[in-house]
C-alpha cells in the first residue's frame, strides 16, 4: 500500500480487497461445490452396480427351478443395465472422453457388454457357476470398484480444494485486516493522537508542538494545516502579546503624560512667560514619549513667517531668550547629532495651535525616523496643542485687555491734561506775551528780556511736550500694540517731514509690557520730533530690534548733527527721554554719526515677563 495515497483511497482499496476476497472465495466455493454435486449419488449408484452384479451372479447360481422364468432374469438384467447408465452416474462422469473417469466408466461399460453380460446370458440357470462367469464378474466388480475409488478420490480432492480456497481466503482476509490495522495505527491513530496533543498544547498556550506527518493523505494535510495554524497562532499570539505590551507601555506613558499635562497646565496658565512655563513640561513629555525636540512657533500680525517662541533643544541661545542664566534648552556638543535635520519633513509632526476662528501658532514635534508615532502619543500632543492654544489665547487676551485699559487711562489722562495743564500753559504763554508788551526800560531791561525769553522757551517746550503726550495718548485704540503704534507714528512724521521714514521692527511677540511699550514709543517720538524740527534731514530711520536679552531702539538721520558734537544743553526733551530710560532700567545716548547726522539710541532689558538679574545688564 502506497504511503502517499489518500486515506479514503486506502480504505477503499482495503474494503475492495476484502470484498474481492470474499467474492473469489464464494465463487470458488460455489464452483467446487457445483463440481462435486451428484458425486455422492454417483458413488452410491456405482456401489449399487457392484451389489447388482453380485445379485445377478447369485440369481444365476441359485436358481434351480426349471420353471424359472427366463423373462424375469431378463428383466433383472435390463434393470441392471438401466442402473449402469443411470443419470446419477453419467452426471458425475466428465464429458471429456480423455478424462480418467470417462475412460474408467467406458471400461466398465465395455467389460459389461463384452464379458459379464454375454457370460450371464450364456450361463445355464440352475447349473454350477462357471469359472468364466466368476472371473468375468470379478473383473467387472474390480472395474466398478476402480470407478468408485476414482469418484471418491475426485470428491475428496474437490473437498480438499475447497478447504484450501477457504484457508487461503481466510489467510488473505487476515492479512488484509492486519495490514489495515497497522495502517490505521500508523496513518490514523498516531496522527490523531498527535493532533489531539497539539490541540491540548494550544489550549495551554503552547505552540511549539508540531505534527510533522509524512504523506499526502487527509490526516497528513490536516497535520500540515495544524502545523501552519500553530505557527500562525504562535506568531499572532506573540504579536498580540507584543501589542498588549506596547499598548500597556503606551497607556502608562499616556497616563504619565496626562498627569504631566494636568500638572503643567497650572504652570502654563499661572506663569505669564510661555518659554519658562512650557519648556520643563515639554522636556518631560519628550522623555516619556521618546520624541523631541519640540518647538513652538507663534503667528504675529507684523510677520509673514511664524516666529519661534519656544524650543526644547538648540545649539545656540535663541534670539528671543531674555534670561541668559537659563540653559534649559541648550544642548551639549555631543548631542548635536540628535537634533533635527533641516528640511526633513519625514521626521516631524506639525500640529496647529488654534482656537475657534484663530490660528495662533504651530506645534512642531520631531521624532526618530525609525519610530512610528503612536495614535495615543498623537492624541496627547493634540491635547497639548489645545492647552497651549488656550493658554496663549488667554495670555493675549489679558495683554490686550491691559493695553486697552492702559489706552483708556491714557485717553482720560490726555483729556485731563488738555482740560487742565494745556489751558494753564496757554494762560502762562498769554501772560508772557503781555509782559513783553510792557515798555520796561532802564538797567533792568536786559534782565527782564532774558527772563521772558527763558520763560517763553520753557513754556514752548512744555507745550510741545504736552502736545506730544496728547498725540501719544490719543492713538487709535483698535491697534493697542507697539508695532501698530510705531507704524502710525512713522506715518505721522513722514507727513511732517515730507519724506518716508524707514521702520525696522523685529521684536518677538509679548516682549514688552504695556508700560515699557509706552516709554519706548515716547522716546521714539521724541527722537523723531527732534529729527524733523532741528536736523533738517532728508532720511530718517527707526530700528526697533531685539538683541537678546536687550531691546534696542535707534533713530538715525542724515541731518546737520549736534553742535560741537555734544549733548544739547537745557533741552527738556532729552531730560524727559533720560528719565524714561531710567524708568525702563536702560539708558539713552544721543551722538553724531560719522557719516553725518544724529543717532538716538535706547537700550534696556525688558523686565515685564521674566525678571533677569541686574548683573546681565552690565554685560
Amino acid at each position: 500500500m502506497k504511503s502517499r495515497t489518500s486515506l479514503v483511497n486506502r480504505l477503499s482499496v482495503v474494503v475492495g480487497a476484502i470484498i474481492l476476497t470474499a467474492l473469489v472465495s464464494m465463487a470458488a466455493t460455489l464452483a467446487v461445490s457445483k463440481s462435486i454435486e451428484g458425486n455422492a449419488t454417483a458413488i452410491n449408484q456405482a456401489g449399487a452396480l457392484r451389489m447388482g452384479a453380485f445379485q445377478l451372479l447369485s440369481r444365476a447360481a441359485g436358481s434351480r427351478d426349471h420353471e424359472r422364468d427366463n423373462e424375469a432374469f431378463q428383466a433383472l438384467t435390463e434393470k441392471y443395465m438401466a442402473r449402469l447408465v443411470n443419470v446419477g452416474i453419467i452426471q458425475a462422469i466428465p464429458d471429456n472422453t480423455e478424462h480418467p473417469l470417462a475412460r474408467q466408466y467406458q471400461s466398465i461399460l465395455d467389460t459389461w457388454q463384452s464379458n459379464l453380460q454375454p457370460a450371464l446370458k450364456n450361463h445355464d440357470p440352475g447349473s454350477l457357476v462357471s469359472a468364466q462367469l466368476i472371473s468375468a464378474t470379478d473383473t467387472y466388480v474390480r472395474e466398478v470398484d476402480q470407478l468408485v475409488t476414482m469418484l471418491e478420490e475426485r470428491t475428496e480432492a474437490r473437498i480438499d480444494l475447497l478447504h484450501m480456497i477457504q484457508i487461503i481466503s481466510l489467510a488473505f482476509s487476515i492479512l488484509i485486516i492486519l495490514a489495515l490495522f497497522i495502517d490505521m495505527k500508523n496513518r490514523v491513530l498516531r496522527p490523531l493522537r498527535k493532533l489531539v496533543d497539539i490541540a491540548d498544547a494550544v489550549r495551554q498556550h503552547d505552540f511549539s508542538h508540531k505534527a510533522q506527518l509524512r504523506g499526502s493523505d487527509e490526516l497528513a494535510q490536516l497535520g500540515d494545516a495544524f502545523d501552519q495554524m500553530t505557527s500562525e497562532l504562535a506568531l499572532t499570539y506573540h504579536e498580540l502579546e507584543e501589542r498588549v505590551r506596547t499598548k500597556t507601555d503606551e497607556l502608562e506613558k499616556s497616563n504619565a503624560a496626562l498627569q504631566l499635562l494636568h500638572t503643567a497646565s497650572h504652570g502654563l496658565f499661572a506663569n505669564h512667560d510661555l518659554c519658562d512655563g512650557a519648556v520643563p513640561m515639554l522636556q518631560q513629555l519628550e522623555q516619556l514619549l521618546g520624541i523631541g525636540p519640540i518647538q513652538i512657533y507663534l503667528h504675529d500680525r507684523d510677520s509673514s513667517q511664524p516666529i519661534q517662541a519656544v524650543t526644547t533643544a538648540t545649539r545656540e541661545r535663541p534670539f528671543y531668550c531674555r534670561d541668559h542664566h537659563c540653559n534649559a534648552c541648550l544642548v551639549q556638543p555631543e548631542q548635536y547629532e540628535d537634533l533635527p535635520i533641516e528640511n526633513n519633513d519625514g521626521r516631524r509632526l506639525l500640529l496647529p495651535i488654534r482656537t475657534p476662528g484663530h490660528l495662533l501658532g504651530t506645534l512642531e514635534v520631531w521624532y526618530p525616523v525609525q519610530m512610528e508615532l503612536a495614535p495615543t502619543a498623537r492624541q496627547l500632543l493634540e491635547i497639548l496643542s489645545d492647552q497651549l492654544a488656550t493658554a496663549i489665547f488667554l495670555e493675549r487676551q489679558i495683554t490686550e485687555e491691559q493695553q486697552l485699559t492702559l489706552a483708556e487711562e491714557r485717553t482720560v489722562i490726555a483729556r485731563e491734561l488738555h482740560d487742565s495743564l494745556a489751558q494753564s500753559l496757554s494762560y502762562l504763554k498769554m501772560q508772557v506775551a503781555r509782559l513783553r508788551r510792557l515798555n520796561i526800560t532802564g538797567e533792568q531791561e536786559a534782565t527782564h528780556e532774558a527772563i521772558l525769553d527763558e520763560l517763553s522757551m520753557g513754556l514752548n517746550s512744555a507745550y510741545r511736550q504736552l502736545r506730544e503726550l496728547l498725540t501719544t495718548f490719543r492713538l487709535k485704540l483698535d491697534t493697542p500694540d507697539l508695532s501698530s503704534a510705531l507704524k502710525h507714528t512713522v506715518e505721522e512724521f513722514s507727513e511732517r517731514l515730507g519724506k518716508p521714514v524707514q521702520l525696522v521692527y523685529n521684536l518677538p511677540p509679548n516682549t514688552l509690557s504695556p508700560n515699557e511699550e509706552i516709554h519706548t514709543l515716547q522716546i521714539v517720538r521724541e527722537g523723531l520730533a527732534n529729527a524733523v524740527k532741528h536736523a533738517d534731514a532728508s532720511e530718517v530711520e527707526v530700528d526697533i530690534i531685539f538683541e537678546s536679552p536687550k531691546v534696542k531702539a535707534r533713530i538715525r538721520d542724515n541731518g546737520r548733527g549736534l553742535p560741537e558734537g555734544d549733548q544739547p544743553i537745557n533741552h527738556y526733551g532729552m531730560v524727559i527721554m533720560q528719565d524714561r530710560a531710567r524708568t525702563l532700567g536702560g539708558q539713552v545716548r544721543v551722538q553724531n554719526r560719522e557719516e553725518g547726522g544724529v543717532e538716538v539710541s535706547l537700550s534696556f532689558i525688558p523686565k515685564s515677563r521674566n525678571l533677569i538679574p541686574t548683573e546681565v545688564s552690565s554685560a
